[in-house]
């Protein structure tokens, strides 16, 4: 049972930094990518909310591939 804690705490820890890493990351997005984005897309998708989607959404997707190659089976 104490095992069990461990890995628990473990896998706890590391959603911890990658939720860290996550808000890093956004707030990076939101300061330098979403502006050059802006300037860049046609009006249409120059709607902040479309912008903070897709970076949220590619942002997601980094993050659980991490997630999944970190956590992933051990018999590579």
């Amino acid at each position: 049972m104490v095992m069990q804690m461990g890995e628990r705490l473990k896998v706890f820890a590391l959603v911890a930094v990658l939720g860290f890493f996550a808000g890093v990351i956004a707030d990076l997005t939101a300061e330098f990518v979403i502006p050059a984005l802006a300037a860049i897309l046609p009006a249409f998708l120059n709607a902040r909310y479309i912008l903070s989607g897709l970076a949220g959404a590619c942002l997601t997707l980094v993050l659980v591939s991490v997630w999944a190659y970190i956590t992933g089976s051990s018999e590579r």
